[in-house]
């Protein structure tokens, strides 16, 4: 069975999950052929190993605390705050507390 995505034009909520964050799961809220948004749910501790996007991304911190590392850069994301990551740059995260993130990748077309 597909996973429902967010259709043209359909609200989307992007809330806080307080105390709902332990037991959330990363989800995918809109994919089509050139975007996908991701909400990412990361427990404490949670390591996501380096890896590349071919595409552009950014990546907002919703709630919580993450540390983003690139071969240029290493910053801690708490909530509010967004980066912007460059097509096929490297990066890894690691979340420092429970943290939910809005990541957005523009999907790179051949």
């Amino acid at each position: 069975m597909a996973i429902p995505h967010a259709k043209p034009i359909e609200p989307v909520s992007i809330h806080l999950l307080g105390e709902q964050l332990r037991s959330a799961q990363t989800t995918t809220l809109v994919k089509t052929d050139a975007l996908e948004v991701i909400r990412l749910v990361l427990p404490g501790g949670k390591e996501i190993d380096e890896h590349k996007v071919r595409g552009e991304i950014t990546l907002q911190c919703l709630e919580g605390k993450v540390q983003f590392r690139s071969a240029d850069s290493d910053c801690e994301l708490t909530a509010g705050q967004l980066i912007y990551v460059p097509a096929s740059e490297s990066h890894s995260l690691r979340a420092v507390t429970d943290s939910s993130l809005l990541l957005t990748i523009l999907l790179y077309r051949k």
